[in-house]
């Protein structure tokens, strides 16, 4: 069985999109789609920059939505109908995920991300808070040097992403998270880097973004996901529209399980997954997590033949 899965932020980088729209029809739509639905010229942001106009979190994440749906519809335009037994996405991958399993309209889930990422941006003051990675420790070591950093400091930090079995990011205060960076590197944890984003992504201090975001999800009709999504807050396949919107909302604050996610996806059958989007991110991790499943990777227009007789075998 086939999932495709969709990576979130960071995974941008300038020219991304240009080559496929050169060749497909059906991704110029898209980008086109996308220049319309939010009266700006994301197109040219993404083919040309500049990077610190990409990188800004409203753009960088329509932007990266933008790239990732024209690339499967360039993908759907050589081999006709997509047949995946699941959808999934990593983070803001989720609304990628949505659009393709027909319960998100493309003009709805670009509006609905640029006001996420703006929302995620204001949430908390400019260098107060962080997000580091950390390498070679098992995440109990990384909730308990969380946990001894919060004590200490009395400020947040907590897991943010578990991306595969001994990498995890956690987001907080820049205090905090520093303080836990130490605690992790003297438990043993081989390295704990600072990563270079904007907020502190997917922890307690973005309630007030998911506060934001609510009314906005609400305004939206979701229709049922065919085929299901594998949701980042439960780690479960939905199939109902109605229960869209929660879990977007609750994605916003909670941890990003991404090795559950793949776990889950195993167990329920899949043997095959095709990440689509700007940047290989997702498909390392799944090779660290489930080295069984079979792994194929659409990035670029060069890789459109590949990924076609990847889906069709």
């Amino acid at each position: 069985m086939l999932a495709l899965l969709f990576p979130g932020q960071g995974s941008q980088r300038v020219g991304m999109g240009r080559d496929v729209c050169e060749v497909s029809p059906a991704a110029r739509a898209v980008f086109e789609s996308a220049d319309a639905a939010l009266g700006i010229p994301l197109s040219r942001v993404c083919f040309e920059g500049p990077e610190s106009e990409l990188v800004a979190t409203e753009v960088q994440q329509p932007a990266i939505v933008a790239t990732t749906l024209a690339l499967l519809r360039a993908l759907e335009e050589r081999v006709g109908t997509l047949a995946p037994g699941y959808l999934a996405g990593h983070s803001l991958g989720e609304y990628s995920a949505l659009v393709a399993a027909g319960a998100l309209d493309l003009g709805d889930a670009l509006r609905l991300v640029r006001a996420r990422g703006a929302f995620m941006q204001a949430a908390v003051a400019a260098g107060s808070g962080a997000m580091a990675a950390i390498l070679g420790a098992p995440p109990a070591m990384v909730e308990s040097a969380c946990a001894r950093a919060r004590a200490e400091t009395g400020e947040l930090v907590e897991p943010a992403n578990y991306n595969a079995p001994e990498q995890t990011v956690i987001s907080g205060t820049a205090r905090a998270v520093r303080a836990a960076c130490a605690l992790a590197r003297e438990a043993g944890a081989r390295r704990a880097l600072e990563l270079p984003v904007s907020a502190p992504f997917h922890c307690a201090l973005m309630q007030p973004a998911a506060e934001q975001l609510a009314p906005e999800l609400a305004r939206i009709r979701f229709g049922d996901c065919r085929p299901p999504v594998v949701a980042n807050a439960t780690v479960e396949p939905n199939g109902e529209g109605a229960r869209v919107a929660e879990l977007l909302r609750r994605q916003i604050t909670e941890p990003v399980r991404f090795t559950d996610l793949v776990r889950r996806l195993r167990a329920l059958g899949v043997t095959r997954v095709l990440e689509v989007g700007p940047a290989k991110v997702l498909s390392a991790f799944v090779a660290r997590i489930e080295p069984a499943l079979v792994r194929a990777s659409l990035v670029a227009a060069d890789d459109l033949a590949a990924a076609a007789a990847f889906v069709a075998a």
